[in-house]
């Protein structure tokens, strides 16, 4: 596909660098030359230096044969208007378009967008679907993540090898011998800064990062086999009451049943905005760094605790006042630079989430053609889960997994057909209809599309 990205900072860098290897053609816009030039220099990629917004530089990007526009500037009614012109100069077909400002989010302004208003496709709202992964997170205690295919039937889940964990060092094969009633595939592993697809004979050693897919019916059962016996948090504490924490805030009251939740917000108006808008939440103004305020939310009675500010560096320190104040609870820091991630192990901190890997997981989804639905990346994209249907046309149909002809860094993980959930063996044979989970190293990407017999867009 011809796909434009408007705006060059970190989102924008890993979607061209992503979609680039898969072997699409993809131009940058930005106004910043030195942005354009670090692309440049390191992505096979056609960097425009330009304002997006104008039809002039959209023309110059190729505007006029473009599939999709992505639109990813640092400004939301920028991002509104680079579609407009799209659309209306240029009739792109899809356009998609992140907006942060919750305003603009609203249920009660859905009417906004639309072809004869705004001609948006999609809106990716960051801040959201960060709270979204957090409580998901939150909903499988002892998993780092827990994510959703086949509407909801299926989860990846990713899962820590500590030294306590009863199956480190124990052959796959025998893991199915040991627990014959537990429908889970264990696909493979982050070892260091690899991923490492397993098999039979493998083993999971501790410090990997395993990623099962599990039936939805059997999570508690699949983390007890790896030794955690974690119950949901009741007690949660957020410290930071940007969209981000106000969000999570507002989805835990309203599916996370007996949830106790207190914010801390440092800002007095925003702290009484987000006090007026929940309902069963307590939400305290002071300064989490600040020792005294974080004893008044009563932080050793927390069972989750989660820095979700605005400040790498404070939500690093938070974590660690967290850790000094409460060492038996679970902490979650928001990070956005990478390097981070060193000191994760060292300062004892549970989890680092990294809202751009959830954005650009966003957007992808939507990138992929067809009946490919959900996208969920490791390793910068490096390797995708993905959902997608075998149609009529696809060759798949009648084979069995052995004869497919899928390359070996192609994994099925489970199969949804009607409502049973499979986790398949080497001579399971598709159907057409199946709902098929996968992971796919991105490369082998338009051999998926090829197999699936993909061919328009979303």
């Amino acid at each position: 596909m011809n796909i434009i990205i408007c705006g060059a900072g970190k989102v924008g860098f890993s979607i061209s660098k992503q979609l680039s290897v898969q072997g699409h053609s993809i131009t940058v816009v930005d106004q910043s030359s030195e942005l354009i030039q670090k692309l440049s220099e390191t992505q096979d990629v056609k960097g425009i230096v330009g304002r997006a917004t104008f039809p002039s530089v959209l023309e110059k990007a190729g505007a006029e044969d473009a599939d999709m526009i992505i639109a990813v500037t640092k400004n939301d009614e920028t991002n509104m208007v680079i579609c407009q012109v799209a659309h209306s100069i240029f009739n792109t077909t899809k356009k998609i378009a992140r907006i942060r400002t919750q305003e603009f989010l609203g249920t009660k302004w859905r009417k906004l967008y639309g072809e004869s208003n705004l001609p948006i496709d999609v809106i990716i709202s960051p801040e959201i679907e960060v709270a979204k992964s957090l409580q998901r997170k939150l909903e499988a205690p002892g998993a780092l993540d827990s994510v959703p295919f086949a509407d909801g039937k299926v989860k990846v889940l990713e899962i820590n090898i500590s030294e306590i964990c009863p199956i480190a060092n124990t052959p796959l094969s025998k893991l199915t011998e040991k627990f014959p009633d537990l429908r889970a595939n264990i696909l493979g592993v982050i070892r260091g800064e690899k991923f490492v697809i397993l098999k039979k004979k493998d083993k999971m050693l501790v410090n990997d990062k395993a990623f099962a897919v599990v039936s939805a019916s059997q999570i508690n059962m699949t983390l007890s086999a790896f030794g955690h016996e974690e119950k949901m948090a009741k007690k949660v504490l957020i410290i930071g009451g940007g969209n981000i924490g106000f969000n999570l805030a507002k989805n835990l009251e309203s599916h996370s049943e007996g949830a106790r939740v207190k914010i801390i917000e440092k800002d007095k108006g925003r702290a009484e905005l987000i006090a007026n808008e929940l309902n069963n939440t307590i939400v305290i103004n002071g300064d989490g760094l600040d020792e005294d305020v974080l004893k008044e939310a009563n932080i050793e009675e927390a069972e989750t605790i989660l820095a979700l500010t605005n400040d790498d560096e404070d939500n690093i320190m938070l974590s660690v006042l967290a850790e000094k104040n409460n060492p038996n609870k679970r902490t979650i820091a928001l990070v956005t630079k990478q390097n981070y991630a060193l000191l994760q192990n060292s300062l004892k901190i549970d989890d680092l989430v990294d809202p751009r890997l959830t954005t650009v997981s966003t957007i992808l989804k939507h990138v992929h053609k067809g009946t490919i639905e959900t996208v969920y990346t490791l390793l910068d994209g490096e390797y995708e889960f993905i959902e997608a249907e075998v149609l009529e046309t696809s060759e798949l149909i009648s084979k069995s997994i052995k004869d497919s002809g899928l390359p070996e860094e192609i994994r099925i993980g489970a199969i949804v057909r009607d409502k049973n959930i499979i986790i398949p063996k080497s001579d399971f044979k598709f159907e057409k209809k199946d709902l098929v989970v996968f992971l796919s190293k991105r490369e082998h990407l338009p051999k998926v599309e090829s197999l699936f017999r993909i061919s328009s867009l979303i």
